[in-house]
């Protein structure tokens, strides 16, 4: 049976995925149940299991109501303990197979965000979280810049056609930010062009690519000349390493 990769809507921007052959699924995040559950009645979809990134409320408050509704699934989840319901720890270079979807994935450990996070990687798909965002990144609530830089080179190493699934509708408001930074960047500004139209007719940016992401993220191209200029002249400084500019950058996208 095909596999399909559906955005549920949660909260006002997040989006809860959901991979499912049309008999079984699983979800990512699940921030909330019920929209969760409501999918899968629609759908006649049977609930096998959940993958979750990290710990903030808003990727795992539903978990124990669909736990509560399907019984004793999987949770797939890091080895962060405040994350009671996960029985199943995950970290770097651990693999994660779904048989019902015939689906495998390595597990990526991608702290910045915040230190407990990780990211699914298989069959040309990325789950991330929190971490990278179509033209921006996460905030980082628990991490330094230089292991949120890290972790974003893990994921920009990745083949350039894999579909970056993150969890948050947040493109046009990061496409402001990355404008203010790099204006003249062609693909940048057509990718806004599209955004818009998406977005307009109530439908999702996502997913992106790493290709994409590569071309016009500002936080995956610290090394570029443009922006290292647009630092400079914003900080009246210069940062003479990726690092250093990927810290500014993120200072500078926190007070934007």
């Amino acid at each position: 049976m095909p596999l399909h990769v559906t955005a549920i809507k949660a909260f006002q921007d997040n989006y809860i995925w959901c991979l499912h052959n049309g008999k079984h699924c699983y979800v990512v995040d699940p921030g909330d149940a019920e929209p969760v559950i409501d999918y899968c009645q629609a759908n006649q979809l049977v609930l096998s299991g959940i993958l979750v990134t990290h710990h903030h409320w808003d990727h795992t408050n539903g978990i124990a109501e669909l736990v509560n509704t399907y019984g004793e699934i999987a949770i797939y989840g890091p080895h962060n303990p405040d994350i009671a319901s996960v029985n199943k720890r995950l970290g770097a270079g651990d693999s994660v197979n779904l048989e019902e979807l015939a689906l495998n994935f390595k597990i990526l450990e991608v702290p910045g965000h915040t230190l407990d996070h990780i990211a699914y990687f298989g069959d040309g798909m990325l789950f991330c979280g929190d971490t990278l965002f179509s033209a921006g990144c996460g905030r980082l609530f628990e991490g330094t810049p230089a292991q949120m830089h890290q972790s974003l080179n893990q994921l920009a190493a990745l083949p350039e056609d894999t579909e970056v699934y993150c969890t948050h509708e947040y493109t046009l408001a990061n496409i402001n930010f990355a404008l203010a930074v790099e204006p003249m960047n062609k693909a940048l500004i057509q990718y806004h062009q599209w955004a818009k139209q998406q977005r307009a007719a109530g439908l999702a940016t996502l997913p992106s690519s790493i290709a994409n992401e590569g071309a016009l993220n500002p936080f995956l191209r610290c090394q570029s000349d443009d922006i290292r200029e647009a630092l400079a002249q914003h900080w009246q400084t210069v940062f003479d390493s990726n690092e250093s500019a990927f810290a500014a950058l993120r200072r500078w996208k926190d007070q934007f």
